[in-house]
């Protein structure tokens, strides 16, 4: 039987520890609540990928267990996105991952609202903990984002005094992120087939990281404007009489 979090203990008074799971604890099975997700998801890692930002010390990961022990009991919690900044050793295939045992605290977990009530929000102290209570008073992570896809809207959680506090995002709309040394933001527009909101990484200059088929369009259109400059300069030196096939080299 699982111990119980009394709802009048102090964070303090619980017994946290940070163990490995055992070889035959089967984590929770949270299944993907819509197929937007995993794409939110993958978006989010594919640019940070372009832009030479992961190293091989790093964990970011989509739907992935953080793990603790609260009073004698294993707690699983899934977010939806999560970025470690170093981890002690480097596993391809990890099934969990236990802060501090096993590397650094997450610096952010991040959130996708659905249709269907996930716990996001959960405040709960009783076993199993909500999230909320779980990333602010057990992991203590710094930041905790959750994004509602469907309606744009991104709530921005920082850590201080051990409470998160919902922070406003700068005159560009967009969130500094020190530990990444990115601005995170929204932004609208179509992706896989998906027309709607997308959360996206800034760089300290406020350029858009961007995605593989934006790399591609912008290499396009790079070429044909140096094609039509050619072409111009082609026509330019005909109208001077000059043949541009017979130029010395």
């Amino acid at each position: 039987m699982a111990t119980q979090i009394s709802e009048k203990q102090s964070v303090s008074e619980l017994v946290i520890t940070w163990e490995a799971l055992p070889d035959d604890f089967q984590l929770e099975d949270e299944p993907v609540e819509n197929t937007g997700q995993p794409i939110l998801a993958g978006a989010l890692r594919e640019s940070l990928e372009i832009a030479g930002f992961i190293q091989p010390e790093m964990l970011i990961a989509s739907n992935f267990g953080l793990c603790a022990t609260i009073n004698g009991d294993f707690i699983a919690k899934a977010p939806d996105w999560l970025y470690v900044p170093s981890v002690k050793e480097i596993i391809p295939e990890r099934k969990s991952y236990t802060p501090n045992l096993e590397g650094d605290t997450p610096g952010i977990v991040m959130e996708f609202l659905s249709h269907t009530e996930g716990g996001e929000y959960s405040v709960k102290r009783t076993y199993p903990p909500g999230k909320w209570f779980f990333y602010e008073q057990i992991l203590q992570v710094p930041i905790y984002v959750i994004f509602d896809p469907d309606g744009g809207l991104l709530e921005f959680y920082q850590l201080e005094n051990s409470r998160y506090e919902l922070k406003q995002p700068d005159e560009n709309g967009l969130h500094w992120i020190e530990s990444m040394g990115l601005f995170l933001g929204t932004w609208r527009g179509e992706k896989e087939a998906r027309t709607g909101y997308w959360l996206r990484w800034w760089n300290k200059d406020d350029e858009l990281l961007l995605w593989s088929v934006e790399m591609i369009n912008k290499e396009r259109q790079k070429a044909e404007q140096e094609r039509q400059e050619k072409e111009r300069l082609r026509d330019y030196l005909k109208s001077q009489g000059i043949d541009p096939d017979n130029l010395p080299t």
